[in-house]
C-alpha cells in the first residue's frame, strides 16, 4: 500500500488552505504485530488508485512533525483563530493507548492497528456548534453510517459492509452557526487490507466514489495542497461542483492503517460550504488518526 506523505505549513491569507501541523511521534512497543496479507489482486488495485491521486494532487513531500500539546493555538498551523474562516477547535490531544500498545504507524506496529478506542479519536466539535443528537461521537450503527449515501446505493454499500465486517463505526455531527453540517464517521476494520478494499470498493480514487446523499457532480478538489497531507496517511478531497443542488457538499475519504475516514461538510442554499473550515477539519481529523 502506497502511503502519502507530506510537509506542513501555515498560510495566513483568507485563498490559501489551512496547512497540516502533526503529533510528534510516540514511542514504538517493542512487541510487534503481525502484518496482515494483502491479495494481490487489492494491491494491484490500489497502485492504480494511488497513480490517479498523485496525478490529480501533484507530487507529495516529506512531512515536518512537532509537538502540539507544547504550543500556543496561534502558533499552530490548522487551529490558529484568524479572520480566514477557520473554526475555533479546542486543543487537540492523543488518547492514551492500552498497556502496552504501540501506536498505529509505529516501527513495532506494522499492521498499522489503531488500539486507542475509536470514540476518543473523533474530532471534537468547534465553538459555537451545536451537536447532532442522531451523532454525539460515540458508537453508531452501519443503517447510521449508510444514511450518508444516496438511497438507491445503500443496499450495495450495505452489502461491502457485510464482507468487509467492520469492528466498529464512531460518528460524531454539528451544526455551525452559518448553517454548515458537519458529519465525521470513523469505520475501523480488522486489518488494513480490509481498510483498503473498502476504499477501493467504494470506487474512491478515480472520482469521489459512490455518491453521497444530496449530491450532484462532485470531482476532486484542486485547492487541497500536498502540503496538507500527513505523512502514513492517504486522503481523498472532493467538493460538488456548479450548478448544485439545494445544499453544496464537499466530501474527504482518508485511509489510516485499519481505520476509514469520511468528513462531510453540507450547507443548504446557493453559497458553497466554505472550503477553509472544510480542509481544516479535515487537516485535524487526520491528525487524531496519524
Amino acid at each position: 500500500m502506497s502511503e502519502h506523505t507530506a510537509k506542513s505549513g501555515a498560510s495566513g491569507t483568507p485563498e490559501a488552505p489551512p496547512s497540516a501541523a502533526v503529533f510528534a511521534p510516540l514511542l514504538p512497543h517493542p512487541d510487534a504485530v503481525g502484518a496482515a496479507p494483502k491479495p494481490s489482486r487489492r494491491a494491484l488495485r490500489a497502485v492504480a488508485r494511488w497513480t490517479a491521486a498523485v496525478l490529480a494532487f501533484g507530487t507529495l513531500g516529506t512531512g515536518t512533525a512537532f509537538g502540539i500539546a507544547s504550543l500556543e493555538r496561534t502558533e499552530v498551523p490548522g487551529l490558529a483563530t484568524e479572520s480566514d474562516g477557520r473554526w475555533d477547535y479546542p486543543k487537540l490531544s492523543l488518547p492514551a493507548l492500552p498497556a502496552g500498545s504501540p501506536r498505529p504507524f509505529g516501527a513495532g506496529n506494522p499492521a498499522e492497528i489503531h488500539h486507542a478506542d475509536l470514540r476518543e479519536l473523533l474530532l471534537p466539535a468547534p465553538a459555537g456548534a451545536v451537536a447532532d443528537k442522531k451523532l454525539p461521537g460515540g458508537w453508531v450503527s452501519t443503517e447510521t453510517f449508510l444514511d450518508a449515501y444516496r438511497q438507491q446505493d445503500r443496499s450495495s454499500v450495505s452489502q461491502l459492509l457485510k464482507d468487509a465486517v467492520p469492528r466498529h463505526i464512531a460518528a460524531r455531527g454539528w451544526t455551525m452557526p452559518d448553517g454548515t453540517t458537519s458529519r465525521i464517521y470513523l469505520v475501523r476494520f480488522n486489518s488494513t487490507a480490509f481498510a483498503s478494499r473498502m476504499l477501493d470498493d467504494l470506487n474512491v480514487g478515480y472520482s469521489a466514489g459512490t455518491p453521497l446523499d444530496r449530491t450532484d457532480t462532485t470531482e476532486f478538489d484542486d485547492t487541497w495542497g500536498s502540503d496538507n497531507d500527513i505523512e502514513n496517511l492517504s486522503s481523498f478531497v472532493f467538493a460538488e461542483q456548479a450548478p448544485f443542488g439545494a445544499e453544496h457538499v464537499r466530501q474527504a475519504y482518508t485511509l489510516a492503517g485499519d481505520t476509514l475516514a469520511l468528513v462531510v461538510h453540507e450547507r443548504a442554499g446557493k453559497r458553497e460550504t466554505g472550503r477553509v473550515p472544510f480542509q481544516q477539519t479535515v487537516i485535524l481529523q487526520n491528525q487524531l488518526l496519524a
